[in-house]
């Protein structure tokens, strides 16, 4: 009987069974062969070193500080404030680990469960809902290095390009965790993340949605700034509110499935309506005094070029990238008052001023002031220097002129294209442009090649076409916004591109600063009405100061001469001549005093100085007999007179004529001067940055101003009584409790106006006018400094003497030295000895008609 043979399955000596096992062993080594040798691969492609991990190369704004400690603006390439993982607020911190990683304390950069998770849900069960596997140190270690391009590539290329860089980011947040804290890293990644529209960073992302900082953000902003964090274009609440609500849900739920809050705070937290209200885009011009952010940005660049003020490598700070601290000397609400002050005043001067110009254009009135052809220039230059002619220039002449580019190595300017164009025109104009010796050689000979190739005909044809566009475009009225004096600060209207440039340049600007006299310390800058339309500041900008200038030659008379302001003199022509006194004069001069009147009465320098007679400033002029003194005096006030200006003459010229206030001086430098007769004739040199930080608070810079003594404390009192007496009785000062004085001063034409006063607290220094020289009153009752400008200061003090939260009291005084002043000043005793003081007047030193005295 056959018995039947029973099989083992287990039997190994099957050659099919062990085929297999064999294969399974060959695919398991080989798996971990590539593994390894993928993450070798990996490894030595180009990831973050642990130097670039310890020093992550991060752009922080650089922060302007007031002197309260309140931020006036920032500057940045992204605008990102970094905070300390002590100042992240407890409500981001605890929506963002219940949301994104809530073992993010166990782990150690991967979550091999939550990799579980997504590997069994999603590659396997195909479920789109089940949630991502990146830790926060994985999240942070996406945003150290460029995501790849994956445009163009296959299924199977876009794969394996993902997996690399899936790896990429496991092997970098590794690294992070060997080189941070936990604490580190998610402060990191909740610096560096970009909210977009500008907010990078957590705190500028509070800011920009919400308008406050961080640390204010209350649960449901926060849980909407944590939901951005998945993807901040599709839940973002200014584009797709609803998403983003939803989204900030999301976070909530976690937060309440992770046992953070409550099912009842959940409810009611997901039942409030997302409000982004405050939404606001930042940029640089946000904040407070626009014109000083911008003049002390100038300022660092320069500062950080010196050696003494470089980081520790050598290498320069950058201020849109290194995360200063600058602590400046600005005053935060003596700034709000000073521009609010001066809204209001330039638009009533600038309403006067376009009541004068009605059915007029400056460009093309001929009040023989001004030569037409330099009008014309000026405008033509305004023309092409906007952003409409540019565009219209590189559509009708980018080709040809790349092609010059190209053969000759030359980019032509708009005046050598009309040099070029008339020299094609024959010999004789080719001749001439040949011949011209202004122009370099080396530049006539390219013009010569340009004229001697074959694109002058193009060039020429080019230049013409656009010169048609530009007549077109410049001269159809189109829908334009333009600046106003309104609550928006412009409005919309229907303009020519021409008639938008003349209006806007038909703008009175002004010039304004406020120093305290004790410190030096700049309280208050203001370099125009409107940084957004007018970029150019007026504070540092060079004008004729005219009658502000007299005060010095009276201070150097009374300083040297020991003369009293109650000295009567005749209101009379008075002439330097050639040879008298150290002036070197080769021809008579006499000025005349304005409007060319004299009213041949006497009159006291008191009088001179505040009515600003020439006659006064002359005849102390003749009666130092030398410029120098004054230079030497006005030296040791904080302005450099022997700084050489752009004409090749000194800043305070050699001349005479400075008594009358030729000089080209600026607000700062003219206000800081004035400064030394409220600081009891001491000079404090002017200064607004008090000291610098670097992003780790250790001081890089801190000013310490020089003083100087630049007039004995007697003299110094009796130009102080002096600029009381300037404006001693007027209505404007009425109601002003503050010790005051000050100087108006109106140049020719009535061009610049100025006033700068005085009180024991506070400086101001005031110009108005135009950008051009004809931007101006037509009337000398308009145009005068007592009507541009004056009036800024006395609002401003009152203003200022009205709020009891300012630093500004108005309570102290200027003090008079125990001493005797050695000079008399009250006139009624002057009067009684004015005999013994007639050889001040004698014949012999001046040629005096009224000798009847």
């Amino acid at each position: 009987m056959n018995k039947k043979l029973e099989l083992n399955p287990y039997d190994d000596n099957r050659p099919t069974f062990r085929k297999w096992v064999k294969i399974l062993w060959l695919l398991f080594f080989a798996g971990v062969v590539f593994v390894f040798l993928f993450f070798f691969i990996v490894s030595r492609q180009q990831l973050p070193t642990f130097e670039e991990l310890e020093n992550p190369n991060l752009s922080y704004a650089t922060t302007i500080l007031a002197e309260d400690g309140r931020e006036l603006g920032r500057y940045y390439v992204q605008n990102r404030i970094p905070v300390t993982y002590d100042e992240l607020s407890p409500n981001v911190l605890n929506a963002l680990i219940a949301t994104e990683d809530h073992r993010y304390h166990s782990h150690s950069g991967i979550d091999l469960k939550a990799l579980a998770r997504v590997a069994t849900k999603t590659v396997i069960l195909q479920q789109r809902e089940a949630g991502g596997g990146s830790t926060i140190t994985q999240q942070l270690a996406k945003l150290l290095f460029p995501r790849p391009n994956l445009q163009g590539r296959s299924k199977i290329g876009r794969t394996a390009v993902l997996a690399n860089t899936k790896f990429k980011e496991w092997l970098t947040a590794l690294k992070l965790e060997r080189s941070y804290t936990k604490e580190e890293i998610v402060t990191m990644y909740l610096n560096e993340f970009d909210f977009i529209f500008g907010a990078h960073g957590i705190e500028a992302a509070a800011e920009t949605y919400f308008g406050k900082r961080q640390a204010e953000l209350n649960l449901e902003e926060a849980a909407m700034l944590v939901g951005m964090l998945k993807n901040p274009w599709q839940y973002n609440p200014n584009r797709f509110p609803n998403s983003a609500k939803r989204q900030r849900n999301v976070v909530l739920m976690q937060m309440e499935r992770r046992k953070v809050i409550s099912t009842e705070e959940r409810d009611s937290l997901m039942a409030i309506p997302l409000d982004v209200s405050q939404f606001r885009r930042s940029n640089h011009i946000d904040g407070l005094a626009p014109y000083f952010r911008m003049e002390l940005a100038k300022d660092l660049r320069r500062l950080f070029t010196r050696e003494e003020f470089r980081k520790p490598d050598g290498s320069m700070y950058n201020i849109y990238r290194d995360g200063l601290r600058i602590y400046t000397t600005i005053d935060y609400r003596m700034q709000e008052f000073a521009e609010e002050v001066m809204w209001d005043h330039m638009s009533e001067v600038q309403d006067r001023y376009f009541k004068e110009w009605k059915n007029l254009d400056p460009w093309t009135h001929n009040d023989g002031k001004m030569p037409m052809n330099v009008k014309r220039a000026s405008l033509n230059s305004l023309i092409r220097n906007s952003e409409r002619y540019q565009t219209i220039r590189i559509s009708e002449m980018g080709e040809v002129l790349e092609n010059i580019m190209e053969d000759y190595g030359k980019e032509l300017r708009d005046s050598e294209i009309e040099l070029l164009i008339v020299a094609h025109r024959g010999d004789k104009q080719r001749q001439a442009l040949a011949n011209n010796d202004i122009i370099p050689v080396e530049t006539r000979n390219i013009y010569s090649r340009i004229l001697d190739g074959g694109l002058m005909d193009s060039l020429t044809h080019s230049w013409n076409a656009m010169q048609e566009t530009v007549d077109i475009q410049f001269n159809t009225p189109t829908e334009m916004t333009v600046f106003a004096y309104n609550s928006q600060g412009e409005t919309d209207t229907i303009m020519s591109p021409l008639d938008s440039i003349k209006y806007h340049r038909m703008h009175l600007q002004t010039g304004i600063v406020g120093i305290e006299p004790h410190t030096g310390q700049v309280k208050v800058w203001i370099g125009g009405v409107s940084h957004k339309y007018f970029q150019y500041d007026h504070v540092r900008t060079m004008r004729q100061v005219g009658s502000t200038f007299k005060p010095f030659i009276y201070a150097t008379a009374v300083f040297l001469q020991g003369i009293s302001p109650c000295t009567r003199i005749d209101d009379v022509p008075y002439t330097i001549t050639p040879g008298e006194g150290n002036f070197g004069l080769i021809e008579e001069w006499t000025p005349k005093n304005a409007e060319n009147t004299y009213t041949y009465e006497k009159f006291t320098l008191f009088d001179g100085l505040k009515h600003s007679k020439n006659t006064g400033s002359v005849y102390l002029m003749k009666l130092i007999a030398d410029t120098e003194p004054v230079r030497k005096l006005i030296s040791s006030m904080g302005i450099n007179s022997d700084e050489v200006r752009a004409d090749g003459d000194f800043k305070i010229p050699k001349q005479p004529s400075i008594a009358l206030g030729s000089a080209d001086l600026t607000v700062l430098e003219l206000t800081s001067a004035y400064s030394t007769f409220a600081n009891n004739g001491v000079h404090v040199e002017p200064h607004f940055i008090s000291r610098i930080e670097d992003q780790h608070g250790r001081v890089i810079f801190k000013t310490v101003p020089n003083e100087t003594t630049a007039l004995d404390a007697n003299a110094n009192f009796v130009m102080v009584e002096m600029l009381r007496y300037c404006t001693r009785g007027h209505f404007a000062f009425s109601g002003i409790q503050s010790d005051h004085g000050g100087k108006t001063g109106t140049t020719n034409d009535h061009t610049d106006g100025w006033f700068v006063g005085i009180t024991p607290e506070l400086t101001v220094g005031t110009w108005v006018g135009g950008s051009d020289r004809w931007i101006r009153y037509r009337s000398f009752a308009n145009g005068q400094g007592s009507r541009m400008a004056r009036p800024f200061f006395t609002n401003f003090l009152k203003k200022l003497e009205a709020d009891e939260y300012v630093n500004f009291t108005g309570e102290p005084r200027f003090i008079r030295p125990a001493d005797d002043l050695g000079i008399e000043i009250q006139c009624d005793r002057f009067n009684q000895f004015r005999d013994r003081d007639r050889d001040l007047l004698d014949d012999e030193v001046f040629d005096d008609p009224f000798s009847d005295f």
